[in-house]
């Protein structure tokens, strides 16, 4: 029988036994199988006689104007049924006046520079408001891990980053993106898609996708340059002969470089958003980027190491975003 908390004081008298550990999972509710993934992670990180508290709450602090915070489903009956079958022993689902019992709170945390880009820039205030919910949550339920998905990676990013700077007593933990057979990432919000709203918003995950192809392709020709140092003559030979195709692909492996990349990575993702941005109904992109995972600042052409490509677009009236982790300079 799972738990269901509404007030700290239910929450404090939940605290777990002296030597097991409690992980949280933070949810706005609306739970589907991308949280049941993070609460059966929090389950096997702190074994059968660990604590796995989720919390759903729809915080009015990250909500702007004009954003969906009347319309976001609220359901909780089945929240806590899918957080029983997933592993949770509890569920704290406070109301807006336990949170904040004094209205909005003076106090607030601040994200700095990275919280004013991408998703910053497009929502301002909304990561203040995140992080300011995150800290409380994390000072009412004590967790030794806390877990969030890589799908809202500037979000993960920001946590992590807030609880190295503040110095926070918990681990954070960031769980893989799940998503639909199809491609596109679970979301609470895909609910509100329609049939043909939902074929163009697939275009942000294939954008994603057809970055990280055009990734692999180039590392693939740069294994090939590398073992095939006389590229350049053969590509010659092989225009002289007619043989254009091969001459081509000879060309191409002759021009082929090592590290770097970036802007055709860019390109290939941009070329099916922009196909998606003529079809019916259309994808409004708000922005595709390809950032340092350190800052989310722009990398240039010729960055190596890890970087995340991340979209944000609307379909009708429901805003989607999403992203993926790409490796530059990665042997193929």
């Amino acid at each position: 029988m799972i738990h269901h908390l509404r007030t700290a004081a239910e929450l404090g008298a939940l605290a777990p036994a002296a030597t097991a550990r409690r992980a949280v999972v933070m949810t706005m509710g609306a739970l589907h199988d991308g949280h049941a993934t993070l609460i059966r992670t929090a389950r096997s990180l702190v074994g059968p006689e660990g604590q796995v508290v989720v919390t759903v709450f729809v915080n009015p602090l990250q909500f702007g104007a004009g954003e969906d915070l009347d319309r976001y489903p609220r359901t909780l009956e089945a929240d806590l049924k899918t957080a029983a079958e997933a592993g949770a022993d509890a569920v704290f689902a406070p109301s807006a006046d336990e949170v904040y019992p004094d209205g909005g709170p003076q106090v607030r945390i601040t994200a700095g520079p990275m919280g004013e880009l991408l998703e910053g820039a497009s929502r301002p205030g909304h990561f203040d408001g995140m992080l300011t919910v995150v800290a409380k949550l994390l000072h009412l339920t004590r967790p030794d891990v806390a877990l969030y998905g890589q799908k809202d990676a500037q979000q993960l990013a920001l946590i992590r980053r807030m609880v190295r700077d503040l110095d926070f007593p918990v681990r954070i933990v960031g769980v893989p993106t799940v998503r639909e057979p199809d491609g596109l990432a679970l979301s609470s919000r895909n609910r509100y898609l329609s049939p043909e709203e939902r074929d163009t918003a697939l275009a942000l995950s294939r954008a994603l996708f057809a970055a990280r192809d055009r990734l692999a392709a180039q590392a693939a020709l740069r294994a090939r340059a590398e073992s095939a140092p006389a590229s350049s003559a053969r590509a010659a030979a092989l225009s002289a002969l007619g043989e254009a195709r091969a001459a081509a692909d000879a060309h191409a492996v002759a021009a082929a470089q090592p590290g770097g990349g970036a802007d055709a990575v860019r390109a290939a993702a941009c070329a099916v958003l922009d196909e998606a941005a003529a079809s019916a109904p259309p994808l409004g992109l708000d922005y595709l980027a390809l950032v340092d995972p350190a800052d989310f600042s722009e990398v240039a052409d010729g960055h190596t190491g890890e970087a995340i490509m991340a979209v944000a677009a609307r379909v009708g009236a429901t805003r989607l975003i999403d992203n993926i982790t790409l490796t530059f300079g990665a042997a193929p």
